[in-house]
């Protein structure tokens, strides 16, 4: 087994159209390598080429070119064992309405040949918080509880891989919480985890590294830290007893007077010292009550990036 739980290289995927419309690239020569043991954030725009992709390794969706290997198999050498390797977790709820969550999890671990023997539902429906619901027919569980069910699904083949696609789109904070506690639980205990998610502030929160994908072209791939420290832009935000008169800045530093009364100093960390700032607003006879600063966060850096890359 090598250092990464997925390779992918030069991973194409174009859809034929019929009539006038003319074929859709989604996916073009996408080159990825996702560490073992990681929680990697596979983010990007919608149409952007993700679930395209997801598809792929799940072994839903045909590539049109290129070389994908999960967990050492090479998935047109080995399929069966390169999909056995990776568990879905799909976003949208697609369960039988009439099947129990034990017999969701029975037959699901069925279907990729887990013996009776090696098959634990019971420990999976705890996992998931589900035990207490364990006999009720899926048609009666709250939406919360589904997306609870497709996670369990994903488990059942005690997969090496996990891939979470838009988990927690819709739900309320408390099935979140318990969400991101499985997954760390997961990933604690050695699983990779591939995350998708319109939520940036949970990629930060969760991510170890950051994919991001715009218009079937990977973009960027670096840790979750590297990219924020990517943006140089700074803010000072300062509170004073009084409004501001005319305040000389040092150059290419924009101030913004906020709704809640602040002042906000926006500046590049690389060319003015926060020093510099400060001087300049003591010279302009402004009392300074509180001072703070305001990091760039994920969604700065993602919104950077895809702009950068449409234009």
């Amino acid at each position: 087994m090598s250092a990464n739980a997925i390779e992918i290289r030069g991973l194409r995927k174009t859809y034929a159209t019929s009539g006038r419309t003319a074929a859709k690239e989604a996916l073009k020569g996408i080159d990825l390598d996702i560490p073992s043991g990681c929680i990697m954030g596979l983010l990007g725009p919608n149409g952007a080429g993700k679930s395209t992709l997801i598809n792929i390794l799940a072994g839903l969706v045909t590539k049109t070119a290129g070389q994908v290997t999960i967990w050492g198999f090479d998935q047109d050498v080995n399929p069966r064992q390169s999909r056995a390797a990776i568990g879905v977790m799909p976003q949208e709820l697609n369960l039988d309405p009439f099947f129990t969550p034990r017999a969701a999890l029975e037959v699901q671990a069925g279907l990729y040949g887990v013996p009776k023997s090696q098959r634990r539902s019971d420990e999976i429906l705890r996992l998931v918080g589900l035990e207490d619901k364990a006999e009720a027919y899926a048609r009666t569980l709250s939406g919360g509880m589904r997306r609870r069910l497709l996670l369990g699904k994903a488990l059942v083949h005690h997969p090496q891989i996990l891939v979470l696609d838009e988990p927690t789109a819709g739900v309320d904070i408390e099935l979140r919480q318990m969400l991101w506690a499985n997954v760390r639980r997961l990933n604690d205990d050695g699983m990779t985890i591939i995350l998708t998610t319109h939520y940036l502030e949970e990629a930060q929160q969760m991510c170890d590294e950051i994919a991001i994908i715009n218009h079937g072209d990977l973009i960027v791939r670096d840790r979750t830290e590297n990219l924020l420290a990517r943006m140089d832009a700074k803010t000072l935000v300062i509170t004073s007893d009084a409004p501001p008169g005319p305040v000389t800045l040092p150059e290419a530093v924009e101030m913004t007077a906020r709704a809640d009364g602040t002042l906000a100093f926006t500046y590049s960390r690389n060319r003015t010292a926060p020093g510099a700032i400060l001087d300049a607003i003591r010279a302009a006879g402004i009392t300074i009550r509180d001072v703070r600063t305001e990091e760039p966060d994920l969604e700065d850096v993602f919104l950077a990036l895809t702009s950068d890359h449409a234009a």
